[in-house]
């Protein structure tokens, strides 16, 4: 069972015990991962809970690499790098069990007068939440986020250059009991961490690729599914690190399987009655009709959400289990989009997303086409069954370059999201494209250093 969240009345009672000592207090940066600080507990209770804290603007302004990079209009050297304001959300205030004496909360980020900072990732899930909101409905998620584990520490996988990483499991484990049982300490230390957490656990089960692995968490409102996401993907980094293990969330390790991060979405209204199901074909309502026509309709646009990543493109690979068509069909795993469930559970799962995708923007991407069928009445096309590997269906973008275009050119995009937020994104797309681009990689050398 997880532990319920911590409300402020009772930190301030941990916190006077001597129980907790250090809160971290953190914001999703346009990575999906989370950065901030450790403050002081007491002065968590005294100053930043009543005054909020600051952190740079350039959190929401630089490469993976932590790199300033020119371009953005909300931070560079032009402006001085100032600061924004983080405002804890004590609403996500929870205990880190894999820390002692830790708690940690997650922040809304702010401009000094109070308004939101509209490129900052959870607040653009917000908008589109609200947006929902406006219907009455509201959005339930759950994301499956895959791993492999490695034998190397960090340290010793960055000091080998990430080559010759011995992993966790020899063979394929896909759902083996023997497979899993060979991590069970390092699978339970995740599983029990993150219920301590507040998570929920589910599940855990070996997955195909060498040393791969999933833990599943049972669903929840969007937001809430979104920053746990943030949680679980930098505590299981933390609890591997324990314990001398690396793990890696990255879409394409190796050309084997990669990582996925399938995305479940499903709507209630205010009652909290199902809103995708009923008395239409498949037992869809007309506004799952409308909100499944959009997902096809703008998944190409919207690519990028999804698939921030050179590597994320690498992913998309015929019989792989990853999509390379832009489909839809009833439990089919060849199609990105896979309807399961019935009546109440009734939803679809996009099967795009890798395990680096940033949950915020993926999710927000999601209820943005959704919204786009509903509005504009959108009808839906007709179910997809067989291999759409082998289909004429139309594609999911088969590189970063594509979906940068295709999403800066967008005018759904433009819509939902508003042009200074297509502009930030589409940066970062381009600037992770010129990283690449300037980049000489080991496959080049191995070609080409001899027989050229």
């Amino acid at each position: 069972m997880s532990t319920p969240r911590l409300t402020l009345d009772r930190l301030r009672d941990l916190v006077a015990e001597g129980a907790v000592d250090t809160v971290v207090l953190a914001l999703t940066d346009m990575q999906g991962r989370l950065q901030g600080k450790r403050v002081a507990a007491e002065y968590f209770l005294s100053d930043v809970v009543p005054h909020a804290a600051e952190g740079c603007g350039y959190l929401l302004a630089v490469d993976i690499d932590m790199n300033t990079v020119d371009g953005y209009e909300i931070s560079s050297w032009e402006s001085g790098y100032g600061d924004l304001v983080m405002v804890p959300d004590l609403d996500t205030l929870r205990m880190v069990p894999w820390h002692p004496a830790t708690a940690m909360v997650q922040c809304d980020v702010t401009h000094h007068d109070g308004r939101p900072v509209t490129v900052s990732p959870r607040q653009i899930l917000r908008r589109q939440l609200d947006r929902l909101a406006a219907y009455g409905w509201h959005a339930y998620v759950g994301t499956e986020l895959e791993f492999i584990v490695f034998k190397d520490s960090y340290e010793q996988a960055w000091d080998k250059n990430y080559q010759g990483l011995t992993p966790v499991n020899q063979y394929n484990v896909d759902y083996s009991i023997l497979g899993t049982a060979r991590i069970e300490p390092l699978l339970r230390r995740l599983r029990n961490g993150m219920a301590g957490a507040g998570l929920t656990v589910e599940s855990a089960k070996g997955e195909c690729n060498l040393g791969q692995h999933e833990i599943a968490f049972k669903y929840a409102e969007a937001l809430t599914t979104c920053d746990d996401h943030s949680v679980y993907k930098t505590g299981a980094k933390e609890i591997a690190a324990q314990e001398g293990y690396s793990l890696t969330f990255m879409a394409k390790y190796n050309e084997r399987e990669g990582n996925s991060c399938h995305i479940h979405l499903s709507l209630r209204d205010g009652e909290g009655r199902p809103v995708m199901a009923g008395e239409g074909q498949h037992g869809f309502s007309r506004t799952m009709e409308h909100f499944l026509a959009g997902q096809l309709a703008c998944l190409g646009e919207f690519a990028l959400l999804l698939a921030p990543t050179v590597n994320s493109y690498k992913r998309y690979v015929a019989g792989s289990f990853a999509p390379t068509a832009i489909a839809w069909g009833r439990d089919n795993r060849t199609c990105a989009l896979r309807v399961v469930g019935h009546g109440p559970s009734l939803r679809f799962e996009n099967r795009v997303p890798g395990g680096d995708v940033n949950p915020y923007l993926a999710v927000a991407a999601l209820i943005a086409a959704g919204l786009h069928g509903v509005e504009h009445q959108l009808e839906l096309e007709g179910e997809f069954t067989g291999n759409a590997y082998a289909s004429d269906a139309p594609r999911v973008p088969s590189t970063l370059r594509d979906a940068v275009d295709a999403f800066d050119n967008s005018e759904a995009a433009t819509e939902a999201f508003g042009k200074d937020m297509v502009r930030h994104y589409a940066h970062a797309g381009r600037t992770e494209l010129a990283a690449y681009d300037a980049a000489v990689t080991d496959w080049e050398r191995r070609r080409g250093f001899e027989r050229l």
